[in-house]
């Protein structure tokens, strides 16, 4: 048998690494350690530590950075996962110098952070136009529905809301009446106690998030011209249902502004509504203000840039804003065949669409247009056409001869 070098898996060796060799240049690891460290000014997070005379040493806003938006690049969006990478992979290691922040100064960071990264992002933005990678020629707006850390079955409106504590507190009084019928009998069931005991407990914390909230909470009204009452959320209000492809979901509208060029985002925000159209506005008055404080155009829709979106941003409010802005927008028009005199006669000439339900479903016979013989097992349909049986069911009487005709109805129908 032939000699080999023997090996072991399961040992453990000092392997000399140099962190600096892992970000190659090239990789987008290297772009994230060389921007950060040589071209974004980080003293906007400055402010938020206060230990230059004591108190623990924190830790770099740097290295956090670096981490989370590579984390973020790999779709690593969990705080625990960001610090199980910085414990075991190396481009992570590499880019915390081996250091390892607690899953929850990643989240406290990032949550306490949202003013600083806005800043962040209009320094990343006039890096690449200083590099030539902005064009400023088009700008794609269009959104995408995404879940929140929320429960749809805790939205609705205040009167919903309301009459959902009210049936919580129904539930807690029976509860507690059966529980204190369990504690009058000398052999109760404790399983049974502690079951009661466990559900008022329940109940009782839900009961007590649904009044605070309706106590502290507004209404939330629509955008529309009527301003109506919509759904409330407890757990996060800034939510709303949406309807998605994939069903109902409790959660924001997220519209991103991409330029052409290198299909860089130049703006991203998030809307707690489903219908697209009233986040137009906002998105363009966000890239005005955005580049104007950059210090590249006082009003970049002033010149030749031109702004695209879906039939979802159409509407007369949003044709009106881009006609007084003077902004070269190509909006899909979604009533153009009630503007078009061509479409005029089509609803004489084809009717309303989907006006006739018949067309294109099956269309269903009565059993009693069938002649069934159930001496011979034999069923004749409308047309004057012996049906073969397909099979009875056991034990057959006159009185499922109704049954056994209306299975050779339905053998006749996908027929």
């Amino acid at each position: 048998m032939p000699k080999y070098i023997p090996y072991d898996y399961n040992q453990s060796a000092m392997v000399v690494i140099n962190y600096l060799d892992q970000l190659q240049p090239g990789t987008f690891e290297h772009a994230i350690h060389y921007l950060i460290d040589n071209k974004l000014d980080l003293s906007i997070f400055h402010c938020k530590y206060q230990n230059e005379d004591n108190g623990r040493p924190a830790y770099d806003p740097a290295v956090l950075l670096k981490i989370i938006l590579f984390a973020y690049s790999k779709d690593i969006t969990s705080s625990r996962e960001i610090q199980w990478c910085c414990e075991t992979n190396i481009i992570f290691k590499a880019l915390s110098c081996d250091t390892v922040p607690h899953f929850t100064t990643i989240a406290a960071f990032v949550s306490s952070s949202s003013v600083q990264i806005a800043q962040l992002f209009e320094q990343v933005l006039l890096v690449c136009y200083q590099q030539g990678l902005l064009g400023n020629e088009l700008f794609a707006i269009d959104g995408c529905k995404m879940s929140s850390n929320a429960a749809k079955e805790w939205s609705g409106t205040f009167k919903e809301l309301a009459a959902k504590r009210d049936k919580l507190k129904r539930q807690i009084r029976y509860h507690l009446e059966q529980h204190k019928k369990l504690d009058e009998r000398e052999s109760a069931d404790e399983v049974r106690k502690a079951r009661h005991q466990q559900s008022i407990d329940t109940l009782n914390k839900a009961h007590d998030k649904v009044s605070d909230f309706l106590k502290t909470a507004s209404p939330r009204m629509s955008q529309g011209k009527k301003r109506t009452e919509v759904k409330s959320n407890i757990t996060d209000n800034e939510s709303a249902k949406m309807t998605t492809s994939k069903g109902t979901i409790q959660g924001c509208n997220g519209v991103a502004a991409v330029d052409k060029k290198h299909q860089i985002i130049v703006d991203a925000q998030a809307f707690g509504e489903g219908q697209e159209h009233h986040t137009l506005v906002p998105m363009l008055e966000k890239i005005k203000q955005r580049y104007k404080s950059m210090g590249i155009s006082e009003n970049i829709f002033a010149g030749k840039t031109i702004v695209t979106a879906d039939t979802g941003f159409a509407n007369e409010a949003n044709n009106s804003y881009l006609y007084q802005q003077q902004i070269n927008g190509y909006i899909p028009d979604n009533q153009f065949r009630k503007r078009d005199p061509k479409f005029s006669d089509q609803k004489k000439k084809y009717g309303k669409r989907h006006q006739d339900k018949a067309v294109g479903q099956k269309v269903v016979i009565p059993a009693s247009a069938f002649e069934f013989d159930p001496i011979a097992m034999s069923c004749i349909c409308p047309s004057g056409l012996l049906l073969s049986s397909r099979g009875a069911g056991r034990n057959l009487t006159a009185n499922n001869e109704r049954c056994l005709q209306a299975s050779y109805c339905s053998a006749a129908v996908v027929i």
